[in-house]
């Protein structure tokens, strides 16, 4: 899945931040960007289109160790969080090393959660991929907002998997890194394996 250029010996990784719309991803991927070192980061693009008023996809290499002598690069995407944009999820799926899917922790968004999920395995099947093999964290966003689920529920809804999972206020970055830290920690496990191979 990832892809290794051997004239750079660089190996470029692809994580998909996914969830229901308005859950945070963009809110994780711009404070990553504001806290990265300027030197280790490309630029951060945002495409939008008449039809699609979100925010289409962020790009944001990270640099974050070595892997038999090449540099691990990481390009982290956020999906639009709207169902009816399913095609462009799909198409931002292609090629991807890992996930991190963000929760909405408030009660009236546990459907909307559900409903992201479940859209993400099937997203994911119709291009080959399993989400019980893939490396992927889930991320439970807006903790700090008064009408929330315990996290005990989100889990038990959300994690079926037994993943690595964070409680998160994005908004103050708090959990960003660790979740991002651990998908990345994921990911360069998975590529090592594959590496062995």
């Amino acid at each position: 899945m990832s892809f290794i250029n051997h004239s750079t010996k660089e190996i470029n990784c692809k994580v998909v931040y996914y969830g229901p719309g308005l859950s945070g991803k963009t809110t994780n991927l711009q404070f990553i960007y504001k806290k990265v070192n300027p030197e280790s980061k490309g630029k951060m693009i945002s495409l939008a289109t008449e039809t699609e008023r979100t925010l289409f996809f962020d790009f944001l290499p990270l640099e974050l160790g070595e892997v038999k002598g090449f540099k691990t690069r990481f390009h982290l995407y956020t999906v639009p969080g709207q169902v009816f944009y399913d095609a462009s999820r799909k198409l931002i799926l292609k090629g991807v090393d890992g996930i991190v899917f963000v929760a909405d922790s408030q009660v009236e968004r546990i459907e909307a959660n559900l409903e992201s999920l479940e859209n993400l395995k099937l997203n994911l099947k119709e291009q080959g991929y399993d989400l019980e093999t893939l490396p992927h964290v889930i991320q439970y966003n807006k903790r700090d907002l008064p009408n929330i689920t315990e996290t005990k529920e989100l889990r038990e809804l959300l994690n079926t998997y037994h993943c690595k999972d964070f409680e998160a206020k994005a908004i103050e970055g708090v959990g960003v890194f660790e979740t991002l830290k651990e998908i990345a920690k994921a990911v360069l496990t998975g590529l090592r394996q594959e590496m062995k191979e």
